[in-house]
């Protein structure tokens, strides 16, 4: 393969991941908000107000002697050292709108404003809602969430005195509530109630939940008064999905396979991976039977088809071969389409009915 290809010896490890290294975080900033705003007008994201779910992703570094902080990786139950990153979705089309790997201890939990601030870039508006992890943030940048009118989800931990309060509730304070959903776990006890909570000014609102098929009782808080508990306890049941997500860019898009030790380099591939997970999304969107299917499915069965790539100067025609599948590409309707950064040029793709 080396002699194929002219080479007398193959490429150094650093020479192959020397492009992540001319980039800083401003041009993946940038670059996000250019593909958010392409998103929007292609609705690929469904809730353009931003009903939205945010998590954290710490990927795991495999070699030794790096500078990395150590973050818990549930992969391995511990904590080691790894580069974490941010991630958010629309919370409608379960579609990654947005992702960071330029984070420290000292900026994380502020990193919730970071992406308010970009959304509010891409939208004109800041998000409706954040539906996130009690790790994902302090309860005083919760505070500085409700100061911008931004409506947020998330858990409580259960700490000593919280769990004594539980324990203490009256049996006339709870009511059973009706859940959309199959399997066992459909009719939960619900306390409704307003409480204050260390470095958050005022009250928030707090629904501890039990029924849902865990030992102890779940503990959502919010600062959205008008919602029922029915639809509060069913929306954060769905933020579980971005982690759904993120398993499928792993193993798609192989995620947690580090470029190197440095965090920025790290920053461009999650980045990029946010750019394969919209590929894919609208390609689903145009393939009858395929509108959930997953990127690994997507790869298998349709991007991994070969052909023949015919310049003609001023248009490039891609001739795919056909498979199994090609009757759904072929019904996919695939526009003809001009690619800027290629001159111009247009792009058509032709399928071998032979």
């Amino acid at each position: 393969m080396v002699q194929f290809a002219g080479l007398v010896a193959l490429p150094k490890a650093t020479a192959l991941t020397t492009y992540s290294y001319r980039l800083d975080h401003s041009r993946q900033v940038a670059f996000l908000a250019a593909l958010g705003k392409a998103m929007l007008r292609a609705n690929l994201v469904s809730d353009a107000s931003g009903d939205l779910d945010l998590d954290f992703h710490a990927i795991m570094h495999w070699g030794e002697d790096v500078a990395l902080e150590k973050h818990y990786v549930p992969r391995r139950s511990q904590r080691t050292r790894s580069v974490l990153s941010f991630f958010a979705q629309d919370g409608a089309s379960q579609t990654l709108v947005y992702a960071n790997a330029d984070l420290t201890k000292d900026t994380q939990a502020r990193e919730v404003l970071v992406f308010a601030e970009h959304w509010r870039i891409l939208t004109g508006s800041f998000p409706s809602r954040l539906v996130m992890d009690q790790k994902v943030t302090t309860h005083a940048v919760l505070a500085e969430l409700d100061a911008k009118a931004i409506k947020f989800l998330t858990l409580r931990m259960r700490s000593p005195s919280l769990v004594r309060h539980i324990a203490a509730l009256a049996p006339s304070a709870w009511r059973t509530v009706a859940l959309d959903r199959d399997g066992r776990y459909k009719r939960p006890k619900v306390v409704d109630e307003h409480v204050t909570i260390s470095g958050y000014p005022g009250t928030v609102r707090q629904l501890v939940v039990t029924g849902l098929g865990r030992e102890a009782a779940t503990v959502i808080i919010t600062n959205d008064r008008v919602a029922t508990a029915k639809q509060l306890i069913e929306r954060y049941a769905r933020r579980m999905n971005i982690e759904q997500r993120l398993a499928e860019s792993i193993r798609s898009f192989h995620l947690d396979a580090l470029a190197g030790a440095v965090p920025l380099n790290v920053d461009l591939e999650v980045a990029l991976s946010v750019l394969a997970g919209a590929v894919c999304a609208s390609l689903r969107h145009r393939l009858t039977g395929y509108h959930h299917a997953t990127p690994d499915t997507l790869q298998r069965r349709f991007l991994s088809t070969g052909g023949l790539i015919v310049n003609n100067g001023d248009s490039v025609l891609v001739q795919l071969k056909r498979r199994t599948y090609s009757p759904v590409l072929r019904q996919a309707d695939i526009p003809e389409v001009a690619v800027p950064w290629w001159g111009g040029r247009t792009l058509r793709f032709e399928f071998d009915h032979r």
